[in-house]
């Protein structure tokens, strides 16, 4: 795409101020770079804005989805048999899946909600079988999957429920925080998300003896920085012995100070971001609902607005013919400087890498391909961006009127 202004309304912004930049400065006075005493209060304090009673932090969201993966697959009271499924969504970042994969599980995608756009559970139903282990939640865009029934779900067939909530930060579903609901949620602070660290994950629980796993899986599989009595391996009265003492096969996920130091100050700051998302919220929904051949992603709970993502859900449009629109109207708005991108990766199932993935037998997405074909997504920001919502809906109501389809 050639000729476009530049960028009037971008996908994400900076939302870095004075604050951050002292953070980082103080860092630097510190002389600690590495993962140290800021990680480790931002995880406490991030653990209280949750309502958890652990949080973990990693080096990014991604990471924070291969922990949690590698926990349940040695943790005794979980180790998931090897090649057992995993229930996934057709739609989600790539990281979601690739775990399920890297620790020895099978890839089991199933269809999404055509408004949530999160796991449909008739669909999640229909896929439960005996080699049916866990159910990986993903909480997409801001808002929250039917965690509820889910959990009852995990509850009646002895399965565990897991979140990816890495771009839901902040939404809630009977006041319950998203990420709190399974054994374990994920989050990222990656630039584009609510609150920004620069790379950044984190993971919580309730369960102690998860996190005594995620601790000394995320350095090394080492002892280090586990109490006395732990659920790993205990340690004897002499921590020369346990300076390098490997209990677990590890990883070295471990974040650094200058990334808990921003993070303590943008978790302040994160109840105003999430209180300016909710209003553009509002106000695309007010706009973009007059258009009825275009749906919008709308689901139960309050959610945290990472974006507004759409599709053309008219059946008489041909998804052929979708596409051809949905290109139309990225280019029309690309040429006043309007960013746009699909919706996630669209139907994962379609990418190429699929021919490594471990997964089982594909079926039918009809939504997901629904999306995959005709949706696009635009960007949330923390500040009013009325105008630029403005803008964005008189470009695409000119070309699906122009296309007969408005």
């Amino acid at each position: 795409m050639n000729n476009s202004s530049p960028v009037s309304y971008p996908l994400a912004s900076d939302t870095w101020a004075s604050e951050e930049m002292e953070a980082i400065n103080r860092v630097i006075a510190s002389r600690q770079f590495t993962m140290g005493s800021e990680v480790s209060e931002f995880e406490k304090e991030f653990a209280n804005y949750l309502g958890s009673k652990f949080c973990v932090m990693v080096n990014s969201g991604s990471s924070a989805n291969l922990l949690m993966l590698a926990a349940l697959s040695l943790i005794p009271k979980f180790q998931l048999p090897k090649d057992s499924e995993v229930i996934v969504p057709a739609v989600s970042w790539a990281t979601t899946f690739y775990p399920v994969h890297q620790l020895g599980y099978k890839l089991r995608f199933v269809d999404i909600d055509p408004l949530t756009l999160n796991l449909n559970v008739d669909r999640v139903l229909d896929s439960i079988n005996s080699s049916t282990s866990a159910i990986f939640a993903v909480n997409l865009l801001g808002l929250p999957s039917p965690l509820d029934q889910l959990q009852e779900i995990c509850e009646q067939n002895n399965l565990i429920l897991i979140e990816d909530n890495c771009e839901s930060l902040g939404a809630s579903l009977q006041s319950k925080l998203t990420g709190t609901w399974g054994v374990m949620g994920s989050f990222s602070s990656y630039f584009s998300h609510h609150m920004s660290t620069m790379e950044g994950g984190m993971i919580c629980t309730d369960d102690e003896e998860i996190y005594h796993y995620l601790v000394s899986i995320r350095s090394h599989g080492w002892t280090r920085g586990l109490p006395a009595k732990n659920f790993v391996k205990n340690k004897s009265d002499n921590p020369w012995d346990h300076l390098f003492d490997f209990a677990l096969p590890g990883y070295n996920l471990r974040p650094i100070e200058f990334e808990a130091a921003v993070g303590r100050e943008q978790l302040k700051k994160l109840p105003d971001f999430l209180e300016a998302r909710e209003e553009n919220q509002k106000y695309f929904y007010s706009t973009f609902s007059q258009i009825e051949s275009l749906v919008l992603q709308v689901g139960p709970g309050k959610t945290s607005s990472f974006g507004f993502s759409m599709y053309l859900g008219n059946p008489e449009i041909s998804e052929l013919n979708g596409q051809i629109i949905r290109t139309k109207i990225v280019s029309a708005l690309h040429k006043i400087g309007v960013e746009s991108r699909p919706i996630v990766t669209g139907n994962f199932t379609k990418n190429s890498v699929m021919k490594y993935l471990n997964h089982a037998p594909l079926a039918e997405y009809p939504v997901a391909d629904r999306v995959h074909n005709t949706g696009f997504f635009l960007g949330n920001h923390h500040y009013s961006i009325k105008d630029q919502i403005d803008h964005a809906f008189e470009v695409i109501e000119r070309v699906l009127v122009q296309e007969g389809v408005q």
